[in-house]
């Protein structure tokens, strides 16, 4: 097993004088809120007493079915764009696991065009950086049937793999907060999306129930 090089002075000091990327999770769990906040109130808006006054109106089964309708469509928008949303202010599972899955691919596309940046010196890319936990696991598991003599090269190895594990954390921890960041503003698009798409719900549920109701 060959040992990552040395941590320079400037290794965990580029980390420590950057801001975190988790500064970013509370700003975009607070447009998050407004978005809640927003549809609560539409919601609110739909089940006033206006609309169920025009409602009472109504004396005939035609128009109430299409009113009824309509106002279910627009709550339906409505509930659409609070559960979508209310998706963001669920923080996500970030484990070393999670930074070779499917969902940070375009974030490790990130990582690989500026290694430097994202591991310095310790290592080239997300693999590499995890190398020496695996490595650790791995002694870990050979300990228990090794004989006398394969223990102590294999505990020497593991001193081995945790020295380096402690020269890689501090990068490691950088990039669970990076992907962390990276989860929670990916959960916010989505939900702007289904947002946008709820609203047009919304707006053609309230095109029905006033079409109905306007007698």
């Amino acid at each position: 097993m060959s040992p990552v090089p040395p941590a320079g002075p400037s290794d965990t000091g580029v980390l420590e004088a950057l801001p975190s990327p988790l500064d970013s999770v509370a700003d975009s769990r607070e447009a998050a809120r407004w978005t809640l906040a927003s549809s609560g109130a539409v919601g609110a808006l739909l089940l006033g007493g206006g609309p169920l006054l025009a409602v009472g109106k109504i004396d005939d089964w035609v128009h109430a079915a299409w009113a009824g309708g309509g106002l279910v469509v627009a709550l339906l928008g409505v509930a659409w764009a609070v559960w979508q949303t209310s998706e963001v202010l669920v923080p996500p599972l970030t484990t070393p696991d999670v930074l070779t899955s499917p969902a940070l691919r375009e974030l490790r596309e990130q990582f690989d065009a500026a290694p430097g940046y994202y591991f310095g010196a310790l290592a080239t890319d997300v693999e590499d950086l995890l190398r020496h936990r695996h490595l650790a696991m791995e002694i870990r598991r050979r300990l228990a049937n090794a004989g006398p003599a394969e223990r102590v090269a294999l505990e020497r190895g593991l001193a081995t793999a945790r020295r380096n594990i402690a020269r890689t954390d501090p990068y490691l921890r950088w990039l669970l907060a990076t992907a962390h960041a990276w989860l929670v503003r990916e959960k916010l698009r989505t939900a702007r999306r289904h947002t946008l798409a709820s609203a047009l719900l919304v707006i053609t549920g309230a095109v029905v129930f006033l079409g109905a109701t306007a007698r």
